[in-house]
């Protein structure tokens, strides 16, 4: 199970975290003061931690950098209702790897939450090999094949392709994609996401009789075979 620590002393927050983090498989701790959370922190076994700025005891800030001094390299998304330019530098510049300006979505806090486990150099996918109907995507050799022929991939387009394949069957927002895909930096006024939506369906779904790339009217876009 995935593990994430909340450092929060927010009891709104800390529900509205907790309970959608779980329906998502993750496991959640949580920690309402600073001096608990820098303990609670130096466990390696956490794949993010999420960190209010302003905590009892001690606050973010120095949460933060008291574990990046006793080497510890978990991402660390910063959680603030402060949202000034050198607020967030400060928070990276003590070793936070990315600040969520609250009132926060669930889906970008989730989609953020996903982009630094894989960018972790602890991230070790769970599965190698996917396969969805006649669609198979091998982690370990990058190799993509439908009805057994191999589909040609950028390395970014292979990166979509997996994260639809990883949500097998679920709905991912634009959102989501973007943040995983692409990285947090990304405008969100993009159009990239339908851009490469495109390319995957011209190289998967194009002249075959099964349709595996859907899209979700208003939500976003799932892969599956359809009335499975």
């Amino acid at each position: 199970m995935k593990r994430v620590l909340l450092i929060e002393d927010d009891k709104r927050i800390i529900a509205f975290v907790k309970r959608g983090l779980e329906a998502e498989g993750y496991g959640v701790d949580v920690v309402s003061d600073g001096e608990e959370g820098i303990q609670a922190g130096s466990d390696d076994g956490y794949g993010v931690i999420l960190l209010d700025l302003m905590l009892p005891t001690t606050d973010g800030r120095e949460v933060c950098r008291r574990l990046r001094g006793r080497g510890i390299d978990t991402p660390i998304l910063m959680l603030t209702a402060r949202d000034a330019v050198e607020d967030r530098v400060e928070g990276l510049r003590l070793g936070a790897d990315d600040y969520l300006t609250k009132p926060f979505a669930f889906e970008e806090l989730l989609a953020r939450i996903e982009a630094l486990m894989r960018r972790s150099p602890h991230y070790r996918p769970t599965l190698t090999r996917f396969e969805i109907g006649p669609l198979t995507l091998d982690r370990e050799i990058r190799q993509v094949t439908c009805d057994g022929e191999v589909i040609k991939l950028t390395p970014r387009e292979f990166a979509l392709l997996e994260f639809l394949m990883s949500s097998s069957g679920r709905v991912v927002s634009r959102t989501r994609i973007l943040e995983a895909v692409w990285g947090y930096q990304t405008d969100p006024l993009t159009n990239v996401v339908e851009v490469y939506i495109r390319q995957l369906r011209k190289k998967i779904d194009q002249g075959r009789e099964t349709r595996l790339i859907h899209t979700v009217r208003g939500f976003g876009y799932k892969i599956e075979v359809a009335g499975s």
